[in-house]
């Protein structure tokens, strides 16, 4: 005999797809002229369009970011120190709650002259509730496991010995690796009349959360043969 506890290991796994609950959207605007400042002075005003733009959409805009800037001198070649001509350009990132104002606003920005427009990227928010479900999913099926490998060896699930996130318990991590983005991409070479804008019907997508979770529970054997 020995006194030496039975221990069940098992990896519990859920997944869950829910409607995204933001879009993200980027836009870049460019400017390129002989003269230093022509171009300074454009890019300040086209990124000032894309900004006023933003606004006007009020509370459907939930966040409005800076990204980076650049301005540059272009080289004559064959010649390392001509100048035949300067570009800059300016990005802003755009996110959204109301999805309803997002393909118009999509097509509004890519009519604005010498502006690239990138997005949708569909997201949950960090502290979505629905983590925290796929969470508690993946430790319900851990706890589901481990009763139903018990009951095949002839005992019952004893208590939980350890849990941890996947790779913490074991030497191998396997987590699950997210998808490539759904992104939708125009550039506008220069405006366009607005009675001429077209409206995307941009549908959102789906997203899927996976969680998993390794635990180990205490075995309790089967009583003696009556």
């Amino acid at each position: 005999m020995t006194d030496r506890q039975a221990v069940i290991s098992v990896r519990g796994e859920a997944q869950l797809e829910a409607e995204p609950e933001i879009a993200v959207v980027s836009v870049t605007v460019q400017a390129r002229d002989r003269d230093r400042r022509t171009v300074l002075d454009r890019l300040v005003a086209r990124n000032k369009q894309v900004l006023d733009l933003a606004a006007g959409y009020g509370d459907a805009v939930e966040k409005t970011e800076s990204g980076p800037a650049s301005a540059y001198p272009e080289l004559k070649k064959g010649d390392s120190e001509r100048v035949s001509r300067y570009s800059g350009q300016a990005s802003v990132r755009l996110t959204l709650r109301d999805f309803t104002v997002l393909g118009e606003l999509v097509s509004r920005l890519a009519t604005l002259e010498l502006a690239s427009v990138a997005g949708p990227w569909w997201s949950l928010r960090p502290d979505s509730p629905v983590y925290r479900q796929v969470r508690i999913a993946a430790a319900q099926d851990a706890t589901l496991r481990g009763r139903e490998y018990a009951e095949a060896f002839g005992g019952r699930l004893g208590e939980l010995i350890e849990a941890a996130d996947t790779g913490l318990l074991s030497s191998q991590a396997s987590a699950p690796r997210p998808g490539p983005p759904h992104a939708y991409a125009m550039r506008a070479a220069a405006s366009m009349p607005a009675q001429e804008e077209p409206s995307l019907d941009l549908e959102p997508v789906r997203q899927t959360v996976s969680a998993q979770v390794e635990a180990r529970f205490a075995m309790i054997p089967p009583g003696p043969s009556a």
